[in-house]
């Protein structure tokens, strides 16, 4: 009686078990761009994406924020010093070490305005020191700065602000454009991983039909064997026909369930998500310039723009070591009131005037050649640059035209694919009729069977290769051929250069 309650047991347990698998096997079917707008929204790879423009975006931010003015307040709230000094002796003409005790506070408020076109810095500040002195001589003064107006100017130096000025916008236009060439690369692969699940579907298909229609032929095999209408040779070959579809669906199962695999770990899915594929229709007749894509691209690409600041960005280093190179000078200068008192209340009346102004001079004088070898450096840096950019360039026009061509020409081989699957189809049904009937051999019938085979492959490739070089030249051109849109201009509407 216990043996049979175990195996109740053992059997309800392993219900419930396949219960809650098939439960928690979640079922989803989606078509190709169904597959790229979840790439786009849950991938992994899209949430990096969208973490670099991220990064870009508020380092952007950074260098707006810079140029606004600042308000900045600088303290020291409480310093106290006990400690032995030295001090001279008038009367006995000697140095002493006398105890010194002292406390001090000071606060400074400043509005600083940096000025791009000169590269100077306009400053605007108030400060308050408070000084007290113990000991045998006890003293308290206050020290103020009612209010102070100055500027400081590099007169010959490298200007900073007027190079970030013009770099800065161009990094962030990158960025931007970067984050939408990702995201057309998100969607290539998840067209890869899209059309290598189609393609292992449709082999999962061919081989259980394949398995199918062996066993039907082979029990017709033993049948017609039996009256001696095809010989034992024919009838082993239907055997090992029917032995080899079984194996090829075995293989054909499990490469499924890789490719199910890799497509939903992709999409950020359930591992245990069974996903079933929708294969797009006939894409529609559309022919794309290669004048106006590689229009497109030089407006649009971000290698481009990438290439420009790289050249921006080594003519700044020319400047700068340039100028670097020869002798400096900088003016400082400010204007303003100061007063001194013993009693806080009277430290802001009658204020004094406050004046300065300073003038230095750097002059290299000798450093053996230092700085003459920067410059060079800097300067043959700059030639690299502008060499490099040019083959990256050529070799980005050379991509773009390939990618267009082989566009154009892949619609028409997608016609000519769906033509050759239906004909193959009809091939294999009029071949498999008539070996049923005795008028074709098996020979005849497995080559029908594998140009069907081959006509289906050939088409899922060809509608893949189809989508791959259109959103391949929607990357490259950052334009939708389809809709006659920017894929810059869409997204600054979307998003108001804000993610």
């Amino acid at each position: 009686m216990n043996k049979y309650i175990h195996y109740w047991l053992l059997f309800i347990t392993l219900w419930l078990g396949n219960t809650i698998y098939l439960h928690a096997q979640e079922r989803v079917t989606l078509d190709l761009h169904e597959t790229i707008g979840l790439a786009n929204d849950s991938s992994l790879e899209a949430f990096r994406t969208q973490n670099m423009y991220l990064s870009g975006y508020w380092e952007y931010r950074t260098y707006k924020a810079n140029r606004l003015p600042s308000l900045t307040l600088n303290m020291t709230p409480a310093r106290y010093n006990r400690d032995f000094t030295q001090r001279y002796d008038s009367e006995n003409n000697l140095d002493v070490y006398r105890s010194q005790r002292s406390f001090y506070a000071y606060g400074n408020l400043a509005i600083r305005q940096n000025f791009d076109l000169t590269g100077g810095t306009f400053f605007l500040d108030t400060e308050l020191a408070y000084l007290r002195n113990f000991g045998d001589n006890k003293t308290t003064q206050y020290t103020s700065v009612p209010i102070r107006i100055g500027y400081s100017q590099s007169l010959l130096g490298y200007n900073a602000f007027k190079w970030e000025r013009k770099i800065e916008p161009l990094k962030f236009e990158k960025i931007k454009k970067e984050f939408i060439y990702n995201t057309e690369q998100v969607a290539e692969s998840a067209i890869s991983y899209f059309f290598k699940l189609a393609t292992a579907q449709v082999e999962y298909n061919l081989a259980k039909d394949e398995v199918a229609s062996s066993d039907t032929l082979y029990r017709m095999g033993l049948q017609r064997h039996q009256i001696a209408a095809i010989s034992q040779s024919n009838l082993l070959t239907l055997k090992l026909d029917h032995v080899n579809a079984r194996n090829r669906l075995q293989n054909a199962s499990i490469s499924l369930k890789r490719a199910m695999f890799s497509l939903a770990s992709f999409l950020n899915l359930d591992r245990n998500t069974e996903i079933e594929l929708v294969l797009p229709q006939r894409p529609q007749d559309m022919m794309i310039p290669v004048d106006a894509a590689l229009t497109y691209a030089k407006e649009n690409n971000p290698t481009l723009l990438g290439l420009k600041q790289s050249i921006w960005e080594a003519e700044r280093n020319v400047d700068k070591t340039k100028k670097e190179s020869r002798f400096n000078a900088s003016l400082s200068a400010s204007i303003g009131y100061n007063q001194s008192s013993e009693t806080f209340s009277n430290v802001y009346q009658h204020p004094m005037r406050q004046e300065m102004v300073a003038l230095s001079v750097s002059i290299p004088l000798i450093d053996w050649g230092v700085r003459k070898g920067k410059y060079n450096m800097a300067r043959n840096n700059l030639n690299v640059t502008r060499i490099s950019s040019r083959q990256s360039e050529i070799s980005l026009e050379e991509d773009v035209i390939m990618t267009v061509n082989d566009f154009n020409i892949q619609q028409d081989l997608i016609i000519s694919a769906e033509e050759a699957m239906s004909l193959a189809l009809l091939a294999y049904n009029e071949t498999k009729q008539r070996f049923m009937i005795g008028k074709e051999d098996i020979n005849s019938l497995t080559l029908s069977l594998n140009r069907q085979q081959e006509a289906q492959h050939n088409y899922i490739t060809a509608l893949e290769n189809y989508w791959l070089n259109y959103y391949k030249i929607r990357k490259l051109t950052l334009h939708d051929f389809a809709t006659g849109m920017s894929l810059s201009e869409k997204f600054d509407y979307s998003t108001n250069g804000r993610y």
